[in-house]
Parts: structure tokens; C-alpha cells; sequence
């Protein structure tokens, strides 16, 4: 098989690329490295380096591959930036995907499996959150992966090109950007492992949904022949506190200093897990690593760096 992954420098798309060539699959990865990273990259996948925006250049390659499958992971991911920014979030995260929608169609794509979030459910109406969860994304971010998900319906039902959404709870796990947005187990572990007290917003007794990358990998890897048309949560099904997380942090890396507590933000999310019983069902997936056992790896992570 032959793949293009979007954003495969990045953090999870780094992951899928991985679990790409272990199959024995040939794997191509447009990214722009603007997230990304050279050190993220297996060296037996071939880059292709431009910016997802650019028409001409997301044509070109993806005429160059000649893929069978599309995973799409290049995006925009902080949600400030596209609160303080919307036009550039739109510009990258819808833009950049018709673009990308459009080469696929003029190169006979089969399939786009689409890394979309649970950022489009908004404020919990109950919980867990299911896939017929009503949508109301708060920000700009929540707002474009969600007018993604419609792109994708049209283009199946206009030109045939199939797809599989996959909305992902908070993903942790080695590579993750400690600078970057949302990514809290990736900026405890810093912390701690740079003896600098970490910060807890709120009372720490918030809860999450927290999927090991290698995992979402495999669900993406799951969906390629399976999941047609479907949009399909991927998470554990589980709620840890940020707490709770912490506590499992100081264990796995041996520092306990203690939390700074600082005022709640503005616009966070009380509570929020996913149901993924859908994802069971359709993808035959489900995540199989065990938060400690996430834990440890990522830390492992952060000690070789």
C-alpha cells in the first residue's frame, strides 16, 4: 500500500508513520515542519516539504505519491491561536484541506481517514460524550474540524472519495510538543523532570479522556479498510482527573514536587470522556495501553532527549 500522512513529522502522525512501514507499506509525508520536527521523521519515509495551503504544491505531491490512502493529521492545533487568529486557523485547517480534497480527487485517492477532535462537542450536554452528541465547538479550532467533517460527506457523495473521521480525546505520548497547546502530560513531564514545579489550573479535580498515541495510531491504521463513511471517537472511555494524572507523574518520574494551583481559565471544560464504543464496533479497536503504563513510556521519552 501506498500512503501519504499530512503532518507525519508531527506528533501523532510521526506515530502513524511508523506503524505504516512496519506493515511494509510505502509512506510519503507532506509537512510544512512548522510543528513538526526532522527528529520526528523515520528516515524511510520521504518528505515532502510545503505548506498545505499551497494548492499547486498539495497537487503535485499528491500526484507524485499516487497514494491509496490519505491519513490527514496537518492542521492548526492551538485552540488560542485560533481564537486570537480564526482566519489563519481557517486558512490552514479548512483551506488546506480542500486543497488536499481536491488532489485527491484528481488522483483517484481511495480513502482520507481525517484526525478530527472532540473540540466540536463543546460543553457537555451529558457525559460520556457519543458520537450523536450534539456539536457546538466554543472556539475556531472546534468550529474547523467540524466544517471538515461535512467536506468529507460531500466530496463521498459527489466524487466518491471514501472516508473515515476519527475524533481524538487528549492524546499524550512520546514526541509531544511541552511548548505546545493542550498537551498537559507533555509539559508536567518537562516540568518535573527540569525540577520546575509544574502549574494546575482550577482545582485540578477536572477530568479527561487521555489516549496513548500508539494507540491512535492503530486506530487509524485500523480504519483503512474499515469505518467507511463513519465518524468515530477515539479515546478510552475513561475520565482521570488532572489530579489523579499528576499524582501518576510524580510516581512514574520519581520527582514529587508539588503543583503550583492557579485561577481556573476561561472557556475550559469541567468534565469531558468519550464513548468509544462505536469505534469498537466498526474500526474492531480499542486502546490497549493502560495509563501508567502510557505514562512510562513518555517519560522514557523525555530522558533520552
Amino acid at each position: 500500500m501506498r500512503a501519504l500522512v499530512t503532518g507525519g513529522a508531527g506528533f501523532i502522525g510521526s506515530h502513524i508513520v511508523e506503524q505504516l512501514l512496519e506493515t511494509g507499506a510505502e509512506v510519503a509525508v507532506l509537512d510544512d515542519l512548522s510543528r513538526g520536527s526532522l527528529a520526528n521523521l523515520h528516515p524511510r519515509a520521504v518528505l515532502y516539504h510545503g505548506d498545505i495551503r499551497d494548492a499547486a504544491f498539495v497537487r503535485e505531491t499528491v500526484r507524485r505519491v499516487a497514494p491509496e490512502v490519505v491519513f490527514h493529521l496537518a492542521a492548526q492545533v492551538d485552540v488560542q491561536v485560533s481564537v486570537n487568529d480564526p482566519g489563519l486557523d481557517a486558512a490552514v485547517n479548512v483551506g488546506g484541506t480542500v486543497n488536499l480534497l481536491e488532489a485527491c480527487r484528481g488522483a483517484g485517492v481511495r480513502k482520507l481517514i481525517y484526525a478530527s477532535s472532540a473540540a466540536v462537542y463543546g460543553e457537555p450536554a451529558y457525559l460520556p460524550l457519543d458520537e450523536n452528541h450534539p456539536v457546538n465547538p466554543l472556539s475556531g479550532y472546534g468550529i474547523s474540524k467540524h466544517t471538515v467533517e461535512h467536506y468529507l460527506a460531500a466530496y463521498r457523495a459527489l466524487h466518491g472519495l471514501e472516508y473515515t473521521v476519527l475524533r481524538y480525546a487528549n492524546v499524550y505520548g512520546p514526541r509531544q510538543d511541552a511548548t505546545g497547546e493542550g498537551g498537559v502530560v507533555a509539559i508536567f513531564t518537562d516540568r518535573l523532570l527540569r525540577g520546575t514545579a509544574p502549574y494546575i489550573y482550577g482545582d485540578g479535580e477536572q477530568t479527561r479522556d487521555f489516549v496513548y498515541a500508539g494507540d491512535v495510531a492503530a486506530a487509524n491504521l485500523a480504519a483503512v479498510h474499515r469505518g467507511d463513511g463513519l465518524v468515530l471517537n477515539i479515546s478510552t472511555g475513561r475520565a482521570v482527573t488532572v489530579n489523579r494524572l499528576f499524582s501518576l507523574l510524580q510516581e512514574v518520574t520519581g520527582v514529587f514536587l508539588p503543583a503550583v494551583y492557579r485561577p481556573p481559565r476561561a472557556g475550559d471544560i469541567r468534565h469531558s470522556y468519550l464513548a468509544c464504543a462505536a469505534a469498537h464496533r466498526a474500526l474492531h479497536w480499542r486502546a490497549e495501553v493502560p495509563l501508567r503504563r502510557g505514562l512510562e513510556l513518555t517519560v522514557a521519552h523525555y530522558r533520552k532527549k
